[in-house]
C-alpha cells in the first residue's frame, strides 16, 4: 500500500454526516480523497469547504450502479443511516446495501484496494445479548419495517466476507453504534439531532415509549480516528469489530441532559415506541481496543455542548430543512 502522501482513498457517502468528517481527516493525514455520494441524504454544505483542496474530488454517483476509478483504499459508508430515511425508500435501501457492496466489492477486487465497510449495531437487531460482543449473531426480524436497513447491512457483511474467502480480497468490516456531532441532518429522526432540535425551538420532545430504552453515544471524531485505524490494521484482520462508546445512557436520561445544556423549557411527551425498535444497545469493544488500540475519548458533555452549537447557528441561518 502507498504511503498517505499519495494514496488514493474513495469515500462512499462522503458528503454524509460521518463521511464528511472522514473525508476532512483523511485529507488532512495527506491522502488524496474522492468523494462519492448521490445525495440522498448527504448535502453539498457538508463538504462544500472542502472543495478548494486541490488533494479533493467530488462525484455524483449513485453506488447501486458499477464506478470505474483508480484507487487505493475503499471506505464504503454509502446508506441512509436513520429510520425516517432508510424507511422512506426501503426497496433503495436494501439495493444501495446489496448491491452497492457487490459494486463497490468488484471495484476493490478490480483495483487490489483494501475496502472497509461501514456495517452497524442494527446488525443485532433487538439483542439478546447484553453488552454486544461481535460473535453475537443477533436477533432481527427479516420482514419488518426495519429489515431493509438491517438485513440489508447483514447481507453486506456476507458478500464482504464471501469476497474475502473467495478472492482473497483485504476486507474491513466496521459494526458502528451511535455516532453523533455536528453535521447531523437535523430532520433525520435520530434521537440526538432531535432532541436537540425540538430543545432549541422550545417544541416538546418527543420520547417514544417509557424512555428506559438505552444506547450508548460515541462522538464523531473518535469514530472517524476508528475507522481510519481499521483501515490501517495488520493485513488479514478482518473485523467485524464493534465501534461505539460503551457508556450506555437512558433515552429519558439523554433528554434530560439536552435540556439542561440548552437552558430549554421543552417539556417531555410520551408517544407509542415504533415496531422492532431495540431495547438495550452498549458495544462490547474489547476488539477495538486490543487490535486497534482504540477507545472513545470525548464525554457525552463535551459532545453534545459542540453538537448544540451546531445546530445553534444552523437553525440561526434557517437551513433546518437545508441542502
Amino acid at each position: 500500500m502507498r504511503n498517505s502522501h499519495n494514496a488514493r482513498a474513495l469515500v462512499t457517502g462522503g458528503a454524509g454526516f460521518l463521511g464528511s468528517h472522514l473525508c476532512e481527516r483523511l485529507l488532512h493525514n495527506g491522502y488524496d480523497v474522492l468523494c462519492v455520494d448521490n445525495f440522498y441524504t448527504g448535502v453539498k454544505r457538508n463538504i462544500r469547504h472542502l472543495l478548494g483542496n486541490p488533494s479533493f474530488e467530488l462525484l455524483r454517483h449513485d453506488i447501486t450502479f458499477p464506478l470505474f476509478v483508480e484507487v487505493d483504499q475503499i471506505y464504503n459508508l454509502a446508506c441512509p443511516a436513520s429510520p425516517v430515511h432508510y424507511q422512506n425508500d426501503p426497496v433503495q435501501t436494501t439495493k444501495v446495501n446489496v448491491h452497492g457492496a457487490i459494486n463497490m466489492l468488484g471495484l476493490a477486487k478490480r483495483v487490489k484496494a483494501t475496502i472497509l465497510q461501514a456495517s452497524t449495531s442494527e446488525v443485532y437487531g433487538n439483542p439478546s445479548i447484553h453488552p454486544q460482543v461481535e460473535n453475537h449473531w443477533g436477533n432481527v426480524n427479516p420482514i419488518g419495517p426495519r429489515a431493509c436497513y438491517d438485513e440489508g447491512k447483514r447481507c453486506a457483511e456476507t458478500l464482504f466476507f464471501d469476497y474475502h474467502r473467495q478472492h482473497r480480497l483485504e476486507i474491513k468490516v466496521a459494526r458502528i453504534f451511535n455516532t453523533y456531532g455536528p453535521r447531523m441532518h437535523p430532520n433525520d429522526g435520530r434521537v440526538v439531532s432531535n432532541f436537540i432540535v425540538q430543545a432549541l425551538q422550545g417544541s416538546p420532545i418527543t420520547i417514544y415509549g417509557d424512555g428506559s430504552q438505552t444506547r450508548s453515544f460515541c462522538y464523531v471524531d473518535d469514530m472517524v480516528e476508528a475507522l481510519i485505524l481499521m483501515m490501517q490494521s495488520p493485513s488479514g484482520f478482518t473485523g467485524p469489530v464493534n465501534l461505539g462508546n460503551p457508556e450506555e445512557f437512558t433515552i429519558l436520561e439523554l433528554a434530560q441532559f439536552i435540556i439542561k445544556l440548552t437552558g430549554s423549557q421543552s417539556e417531555i411527551i410520551r408517544k407509542e415506541l415504533p415496531k422492532d425498535d431495540p431495547e438495550r444497545r452498549r458495544p462490547d469493544i474489547s476488539l477495538a481496543k486490543s487490535a486497534l488500540g482504540w477507545s472513545p475519548k470525548v464525554q457525552l458533555e463535551e459532545g453534545i455542548t459542540k453538537t448544540i452549537g451546531f445546530f445553534e447557528d444552523l437553525l440561526r441561518r434557517g437551513s433546518s430543512a437545508g441542502r
